[in-house]
């Protein structure tokens, strides 16, 4: 990756903005970069004078500086820099990923109620981003648990390294034990299934091992459980910190997991674009289905984005 500059928020002054800023703010001051806020405004009613729509770009003004404001006095972060934009939200974040390290959006923003309700900025951030995106979900403030969950990874026979890179580095930015997990089904007749499950972690490990060397501080567990995806990692969700899944395979079409884990899930999710290029490292990789002995691991379908 080259000219990476900034984390991005987008921030419209609702709680679960508030949220991602916080998040956000993290990664700056962990990662040792700028930080941008971003806000968007339109109006709404048709025609109007200037004068009409003057007043609805200050107010916009005034949550974009109130958003600003929050991240240079809650932080120790020298860069804070804003971006006021007449139109899409969504679209303008979009535009922004193309020079940043990271998106961060809140789960919805003003207006929406439902905790499994997935705003459409963030839908479409997720879906169409040239960068990571991290979706912040929660009902209100973050609470600071006592004990910090795993950054959890969903591996599939082809998860992509740079969906792998970026797991390792949230792990590492936020000192969490990384947990990769994988979801698929023994096939009938299976009676060794516990030698099945153990040959698949260690399949999981193997595929890791670059990563591992490369990210030595961080403790690596790998977890194989015969059920759907979707299931394994919102059940995962509860628990962990943040949960890594692979972006759109197809430019704007997530895949149903990816979809299922941010409209459901209880932690912040990060969705890894499949294109993001990550430094290039060599390892072995999870095949579709592993062989092993008398048992076969037959991997479920939708695969982790």
């Amino acid at each position: 990756m080259t000219d990476i500059r900034e984390v991005v928020v987008g921030y419209d002054g609702s709680d679960f903005s508030m949220q991602a800023l916080e998040w956000a703010m993290d990664e700056a001051e962990l990662g040792k970069l700028p930080l941008r806020v971003a806000h968007a405004w339109r109006w709404p009613y048709g025609a109007a004078d200037e004068e009409a729509r003057l007043h609805l770009r200050k107010a916009a003004e005034h949550v974009l500086y109130h958003g600003a404001d929050c991240a240079r006095a809650c932080s120790t972060l020298a860069d804070v820099t804003t971006d006021l934009h007449e139109g899409a939200a969504a679209e303008r974040l979009v535009e922004l990923s193309e020079r940043a390290a990271l998106i961060v959006v809140g789960s919805r923003g003003m207006g929406t109620l439902a905790r499994t309700v997935l705003g459409s900025v963030a839908g479409y951030v997720a879906a169409h981003a040239h960068c990571p995106v991290i979706v912040v979900r929660g009902p209100g403030p973050i609470p600071v648990p006592r004990e910090r969950g795993a950054v959890v990874l969903g591996m599939s026979g082809d998860t992509p390294d740079g969906v792998i890179e970026f797991a390792f580095r949230e792990a590492r930015l936020r000192q969490l034990k990384l947990m990769a997990v994988h979801a698929g089904r023994l096939q009938p007749l299976v009676h060794e299934t516990r030698i099945a499950t153990k040959a698949t972690e260690d399949g999981m490990l193997e595929r890791l091992g670059p990563w591992r060397i490369a990210y030595p501080q961080v403790a690596v567990g790998a977890c194989f459980a015969a059920t759907s995806a979707k299931d394994l990692l919102t059940d995962a969700s509860r628990e962990a910190s943040l949960v890594v899944v692979g972006g759109a395979r197809e430019h704007g079409r997530l895949g149903s997991t990816s979809r299922s884990v941010l409209q459901h899930g209880f932690c912040p999710v990060a969705v890894v674009p499949a294109g993001w290029e990550s430094p290039p490292r060599d390892g072995p990789a999870l095949s579709d289905s592993d062989v092993l002995g008398d048992a076969q691991v037959v991997e479920s379908r939708p695969e982790y984005g």
